[in-house]
């Protein structure tokens, strides 16, 4: 696919144009600082571009506001005592320095057991626990995913779990694919179906028209509150 990358300045923001192979042009505002970038069609001018980002330029505003108050965790230093989220719940983490495989587990309802091997670093500590994170959400989406393949009636071929900085999940629907964010594994359940139900979805339609609204809201009414809560979550710490 042909795709050609540039920027532009409207109205004082500073818009990413990425131009390739589609049919329509897409305007979005991305986590964590509001990037704006537009998905535009080869033929289209910069000047049709430019008319677009000025039509939608006072929710482009808006949406970079949001962004710019929403609140974010401290960069994790993976020591005893500091709070750490899973499935939305608050579990403070005690660090296990032993000689034996590294692993997490959590103990009664507060606690986070991180076991470590002695001299690890914050950043080898991190990683064991998100990988325990992925071995959480690979036991919970086969589950999620034999509900709601009949209610939806689709098929998902193929399905993995990857870190990504501007989406909580994403689709192929030519191979039948969708992904969800590793990032899912600190929010609340219903927040992790919402996604999986959402790219499940557009596995049957591709775009956020009228349609994918109207068969969202048959078949799980309250997913715009869902959408909702996870806006509104705090931003785990990224070097973007």
């Amino acid at each position: 696919m042909t795709t050609e990358i540039h920027h532009l300045t409207v109205g004082g923001v500073r818009v990413e144009v990425i131009r390739k192979d589609i049919k329509n042009l897409h305007l979005g505002v991305y986590p964590p600082n509001g990037r704006v970038r537009v998905a535009a069609p080869l033929v289209v001018s910069n000047e049709a571009v430019r008319l677009a980002v000025i039509d939608k330029l006072g929710w482009i505003k808006r949406q970079k506001a949001k962004f710019a108050k929403q609140p974010r965790q401290s960069q994790r230093e993976m020591v005893n005592g500091e709070s750490h989220y899973f499935l939305g719940k608050r579990y403070r983490l005690r660090v296990h320095e032993e000689n034996t495989p590294p692993r997490a587990a959590i103990r009664g309802i507060a606690t986070l057991d991180l076991f470590v091997r002695p001299g690890s670093d914050a950043e080898q500590r991190e990683a064991v626990l998100l990988r325990w994170h992925r071995e959480q959400l690979r036991a919970l989406i086969p589950a999620l995913l034999e509900k709601w393949q009949p209610v939806l009636g689709v098929q998902v071929a193929h399905w993995g779990i990857k870190k990504m900085k501007t989406k909580w999940g994403s689709c192929s629907s030519n191979a039948g694919r969708i992904w969800v964010n590793l990032e899912l594994a600190k929010k609340p359940e219903h927040c992790l179906e919402y996604i999986v139900v959402h790219e499940m979805m557009h596995l049957l339609v591709r775009h956020h028209d009228d349609q994918f609204v109207a068969q969202m809201n048959r078949v799980m009414p309250q997913w715009q509150l869902y959408r909702a809560e996870l806006n509104d979550a705090p931003l785990g710490h990224e070097d973007w």
